[in-house]
C-alpha cells in the first residue's frame, strides 16, 4: 500500500486555529464540554483544545461502527460512555471524520437525551457524498473526496494514526 499526502500538517494547523477562534466567538460563556470520540479524534481534540482560548472541559467517548474494515458496519456500539452529567452544558462532539453519518446521528440523538443546552459537531474531515444519515456539522476542517484516508489520528487496522499529514491510502 502507498500513501499520498492529501492535507499537509501546516494546512491542518492553520484550519484548526480558525475553528478554535470561531468556537470562542460562538460560545462566549457557559460550560463547554469538548467530547472526543476515541481513538481517531484525539489528535484533532488536542490541537483544537489548545486553539480554543475560553475554558472548556474535555471528556472522551468510545463509539464504533467500523470494526477493523474500511466501511461502516451500520451497527453503532458505545465502547466507552461518559461518567459526567451534561445537563445545561454546551456539548461539542469532536470527531476525526464523518462519512456515512450513522455514528454521529446516533451519538447526537443519544447526547440530546441527557439535556444539554446545545449539541454541535466539529469534525476535521467531512465526506458529504458518503452520507446515509443527515448530520448537521457546525465546524468542518476540510471536505474531502470519497477516498480512504489515514494519518493525523485516522487509521487502517490501527496503523498510520501517527502520521502528521492526512494521506490517501492507495492499494
Amino acid at each position: 500500500m502507498a500513501l499520498k499526502t492529501l492535507i499537509s500538517e501546516e494546512r491542518i494547523q492553520t484550519r484548526i486555529a480558525e475553528i478554535g477562534a470561531q468556537i470562542d466567538i460562538d460560545y462566549p460563556d457557559g460550560t463547554l464540554y469538548l467530547i472526543c470520540i476515541l481513538k481517531g479524534a484525539c489528535f484533532f481534540l488536542s490541537d483544537l483544545a489548545r486553539a480554543v482560548k475560553r475554558d472548556a472541559f474535555i471528556e472522551f467517548m468510545g463509539i464504533s461502527s467500523y470494526g477493523k474494515g474500511k466501511t461502516s458496519s451500520g451497527e453503532v456500539k458505545i465502547t466507552k460512555d461518559l461518567d459526567i452529567s451534561l445537563e445545561g452544558a454546551h456539548v461539542l462532539i469532536v470527531e476525526d471524520i464523518i462519512d456515512s453519518g450513522v455514528t454521529l446521528s446516533y451519538l447526537t440523538a443519544l447526547l440530546k437525551t441527557r439535556r444539554p443546552k446545545s449539541v454541535r459537531i466539529a469534525t476535521l474531515l467531512d465526506k458529504p457524498e458518503r452520507r446515509i444519515r443527515q448530520v448537521d456539522v457546525a465546524y468542518v476542517g476540510f471536505r474531502i473526496p470519497d477516498e480512504f484516508v489515514v494519518g493525523y489520528g485516522l487509521d487502517f487496522a490501527e496503523k498510520y494514526r501517527n502520521l502528521r499529514d492526512v494521506c490517501v491510502l492507495e492499494q
